[in-house]
């Protein structure tokens, strides 16, 4: 593993399973339990962590290796389960939130896949679960449309035999990191510079100083930004899931009327969501409280699409919640992650990342525990944009009706929003600890209010009369209200 990946292993425990996940909903009819088997079965030669399991190296010598899992049974990994029907969204909903919070088997390969019943109108889902330590979100994506179809009429391989490599013994293990422990220096220095690049980084590194000058102030001004710290705290076992929409053409609209980026437009959104919710618990004290977010932030370059690692890094995003000005709003997040991009570009995230690859393992395990054991009062949320495809996809002929993305939480952090787009829908599956958000459809009602507020000031600065506004996703029962 990497460090990252072996940062996402450790970071596991009791009340913070560490796994990523999907629900995606499908027209019917629903296909047998076993034409799911046969389409896995099909695919995992394409993905062989699929069926490799986590071997801690002894002493912690080394960091966590991948190794076949000799007992692999994709029975066990594939289950079969329903809602009473006719089970529409709050139905589904719920039994996903139970899955969903539920640990992985962390002896064996880090996944499940659900397959649901039951659903209103004949539809069915597919409720997938993939350890983060396996795949980032961008590489997931990628992976799971492995099991996807471009045509309803696509054809499948036949399940092919598979042998498992043999098992290492544990002194393999160690002597394999400890060569590794060896060599990986060395690898460094091979890779080091000659004259005339070391020339050209000398003037790349100046001009990144300045960058990095100019960035400081802020994160400096941050350190001392009122934080909502009410939302930090323990966790606990259980979850609450809730999920809403919004249409990717209304996102691009206020982005033409209003500027900057669509992820600066959901960022906004979502700050309206927060602003009622701390509203409506009586804690938003001051007109500078923000709500600040972790904003993951892929580094995959387009070379290294696919593999099976980790390649994020994150910014720390301050949602102005005590604003109560929705344009200002936009201003203040779209100054904040201008800089950010200039400061990103300015600086060699993958080599700053890869200096975790010195970081003695047992080191790497004991920091990753000790901060998710004490949290954190630095951010509150974590906010994850994956982009989709906006073509329609298909699985066993059956077309793909929408998809929501579930985010973990840990380390303090009590709430998450997953944003998953696909065709012109864009979904936010909101995961939050069970006994800190009795509230949660607060926070999701309120991201379909932020976006109507949005729009309502897009369609002004242009002009549009009212009547004839046309309508984006449909509001959660919350937002009715």
């Amino acid at each position: 593993m990497s460090a990252l990946d072996s940062g996402f292993y450790f970071a596991e425990s009791e009340n913070t399973p560490m796994h990523v996940g999907s629900v995606a909903v499908f027209d019917g009819p629903a296909p047998t339990y076993g034409d799911v088997v046969r389409l896995l079965l099909s695919k995992l030669p394409l993905v062989p962590r699929y069926r490799q399991r986590v071997r801690e190296v002894p002493l912690q010598l080394g960091r966590p290796m991948w190794v076949d899992d000799p007992h692999f049974q994709i029975l066990y990994h594939v289950r079969h389960t329903a809602v009473p029907s006719p089970g529409g969204d709050e139905q589904l909903r719920n039994l996903a939130g139970r899955v969903l919070g539920q640990r992985l088997d962390m002896a064996k390969p880090l996944w499940e896949l659900w397959l649901v019943e039951g659903l209103a109108d004949g539809r069915w889902a597919l409720i997938s679960k993939v350890h983060h330590c396996m795949v980032d979100g961008v590489a997931g994506t990628d992976l799971m449309q492995l099991m996807f179809d471009l045509d309803p009429d696509a054809t499948h391989a036949e399940p092919r035999e598979w042998t498992p490599r043999r098992d290492p013994s544990s002194a393999a293990l160690m002597a394999g990191a400890i060569t590794e422990a060896a060599t990986a220096p060395l690898r460094t220095l091979t890779g080091l510079p000659g004259v005339g690049a070391a020339v050209r980084n000398v003037k790349g590194l100046t001009e990144t100083s300045r960058t990095l000058a100019r960035t400081v102030p802020s994160l400096a001004k941050q350190a001392v930004t009122p934080t909502a710290r009410s939302l930090n705290g323990h966790i606990g076992p259980h979850r609450r899931w809730a999920w809403t929409q919004g249409s990717l053409a209304e996102f691009k609209e206020v982005r033409t009327a209003l500027g900057g980026t669509v992820n600066d437009v959901i960022l906004t959104a979502i700050t309206k969501a927060f602003r009622d919710l701390l509203q409506g618990r009586g804690e938003l004290s001051s007109d500078k409280l923000v709500v600040r977010t972790m904003v993951p932030v892929s580094v995959r370059s387009a070379s290294r699409r696919g593999s099976l690692d980790n390649q994020v890094s994150a910014v720390f995003v301050d949602l102005p919640v005590g604003d109560p000005d929705p344009a200002s709003r936009l201003r203040s997040i779209r100054g904040q992650m201008d800089e950010y991009k200039r400061a990103m570009q300015a600086v060699d995230v993958p080599s700053i990342i890869a200096m975790g690859d010195y970081v003695a393992p047992s080191m790497l395990s004991l920091g990753v525990r000790a901060g998710m054991q004490a949290g954190q009062m630095w951010c509150q949320a974590v906010t994850t944009n994956v982009p989709g495809p906006r073509v329609p996809l298909y699985v066993l002929g059956k077309r793909m009706r929408s998809a929501h993305a579930y985010v973990p939480i840990a380390g303090g952090i009590r709430c998450s929003i997953g944003i998953f787009s696909y065709l012109d829908t864009m979904t936010f599956g909101i995961n939050a600890d069970f006994d800190a958000f009795p509230d949660v459809d607060v926070l999701s009602g309120g991201i379909r209010r932020g976006i109507e507020e949005l729009l309502e000031l897009a369609r002004a600065a242009e002009g549009t009369p009212g009547e004839d506004r046309p309508t984006g996703g449909t509001p959660t029962r919350a937002a009715a209200r």
